[in-house]
């Protein structure tokens, strides 16, 4: 079968992506993997279809499906919802609120460009449901599902740390019978409102097994995860006449920044994601 496919990354978090508004692509876990193996194939962190608008009634533009480099279907994937919005702005898609595993979204390119793109795309909301706070403290960190689960660990030194190993480690602890996504994250510059602050985030991620050069649900749950431990390295905006408080985020691969409003009851709404996402080719594949 011959397949006509595009690489799109999001700060180093690279994607291969395919039109599948026809229906009529559907890949075995083996085939997934061929396409994203960075030796005998394209390369890349996942692969994602672009589907058409569900016919769920709902006044949506497409679906999207995101498999794991591993084979399988996965969870949410932050970077990738902001490719394949900038991808459906490349297709010519006009409006851009689609669903994806974990529910609806919306998004908006705020710079367009023939490759590369600035894409806010808005998160799940994180709810406070039977009195039970969305954000799990742990001895030795947080646990949170921001449309994937990750757990969040502080470190002193972030660029030195090693992640592959501590990742690992933690990504399969007995805590997480499903595996879970580990961000490990320095605060910068709380302390120094003159100065540049944010936050810098290091990601190992479940499916990948491996670090990768970013991580969209991954900083997200960071920068929430940071708000409640009380770091002051964000800034604050007001919209609607509602504070938003609004981390800037250096990943491994680029900058990003994530936006949220903070609800006296433990849980946050009008979560976005933002950050660029460029085309890097297309090609043809027979697999």
């Amino acid at each position: 079968m011959k397949l006509h496919c595009y690489k799109y990354q999001g700060a180093g978090n690279d994607f291969v992506i395919i039109d599948n508004r026809k229906g009529d692509v559907n890949l075995t876990d083996e085939q997934v993997r061929q396409l994203c193996d960075r030796r005998f194939g394209i390369g890349s962190d996942g692969l994602m279809l672009l589907g058409a608008a569900p016919s769920s009634g709902k006044n949506l533009d497409f679906t999207m499906r995101y498999f794991n480099s591993d084979g399988p279907e996965g969870t949410m994937c932050g970077n990738g919802g902001r490719c394949l919005v900038a991808f459906a702005a490349h297709m010519g898609i006009k409006k851009f609120e689609f669903e994806a595993i974990d529910g609806y979204h919306n998004a908006e390119v705020l710079e367009y460009g023939p490759s590369r793109c600035i894409v806010r795309l808005k998160m799940r909301n994180l709810p406070v449901v039977d009195g039970k706070n969305p954000v799990a403290k742990l001895e030795d960190g947080y646990f949170l599902d921001t449309g994937s689960d990750h757990f969040v660990g502080f470190v002193g030194n972030v660029d030195e740390y090693d992640v592959d190993t501590n990742g690992k480690r933690l990504r399969w602890d007995k805590r997480f019978p499903k595996g879970t996504n580990v961000n490990f994250v320095e605060i910068v510059n709380q302390d120094r409102p003159d100065a540049a602050r944010g936050l810098k985030v290091r990601t190992y991620e479940r499916g990948v097994e491996a670090e990768t050069w970013a991580c969209g649900t991954g900083v997200t749950a960071s920068s929430i995860v940071s708000y409640l431990s009380g770091a002051k390295s964000y800034d604050k905006f007001e919209a609607n006449g509602v504070e938003h408080v609004r981390f800037a985020i250096r990943a491994r691969g680029d900058k990003l920044s994530v936006d949220f409003v903070a609800n006296a009851d433990g849980s946050f709404e009008d979560i976005y994601l933002t950050g660029p996402a460029t085309k890097v080719f297309e090609t043809d594949m027979d697999i």
